[in-house]
């Protein structure tokens, strides 16, 4: 595990609440139809050509995601890298475990990842040149880092993000994320369960009324 969890039955002092949560934040989506339409394999693409491409556009998105509130990660704002009540740790090459602050661990997931998608021996762009054996476990590897980010902007940065009016972006954004993830078994759902609570409410179509009568309401 990269992450250290409190105990099982004590729960964290006085968490805070979880904005994000909120019917009005949750509701704000910039697409409204079915996500896994867009994730399921197409039948003539082969499933690492499909991993690929998807896992290099989520890391562009999510890296643009995270860019438009960078300037409220600091070292002063967050000095561990938090997600609800986890602290994620960088382990190196060497499986060195490192605390590390907030903008300093996206750096390190951000300068990974694009190195490994840009790297041809393993994210392979030539037509007819094989994906590594290891392929699978790198895109594992890459999702549960991006999951990470992304968590961290939720629990840390989603007040930003509101007062930017990115919150639809976001919710659409991890609400693929979290359906591209699980239709292919990347990120173990022990990984994920700390935003349980919002993958269930975003991954489910918006209902219709009473929700949306309340938006049109001035």
């Amino acid at each position: 595990m990269k992450s250290k969890t409190k105990p099982n039955g004590k729960k964290p002092p006085a968490e805070e609440k979880k904005h994000y949560l909120e019917p009005e934040y949750t509701k704000v989506r910039v697409v409204d139809f079915d996500l896994k339409e867009l994730v399921v394999l197409p039948r003539e693409i082969d499933l690492n050509e499909w991993l690929a491409s998807n896992t290099t556009t989520f890391f562009n998105l999510i890296n643009l995601q995270y860019s438009t509130i960078s300037e409220f990660c600091t070292g002063d704002t967050c000095q561990a890298m938090t997600a609800c009540n986890t602290i994620y740790y960088w382990y190196d090459e060497r499986g060195k475990k490192t605390k590390c602050t907030g903008p300093q661990y996206v750096d390190f997931v951000m300068s990974l990842v694009q190195k490994l998608v840009t790297d041809e021996e393993i994210f392979p762009t030539k037509y007819g040149k094989e994906f590594p054996n290891s392929f699978e476990s790198l895109v594992k590897k890459i999702c549960r880092y991006l999951f990470h980010v992304l968590a961290h902007i939720y629990w840390a940065h989603f007040k930003e993000t509101v007062a930017l009016e990115l919150q639809g972006h976001l919710n659409t954004l991890y609400a693929h994320f979290i359906v591209f993830v699980r239709e292919f078994n990347l990120v173990d759902p022990k990984e994920t369960c700390i935003m349980d609570d919002l993958s269930e409410v975003l991954c489910t179509p918006l209902p219709p009324s009473p929700q949306q009568n309340h938006v049109t309401e001035r």
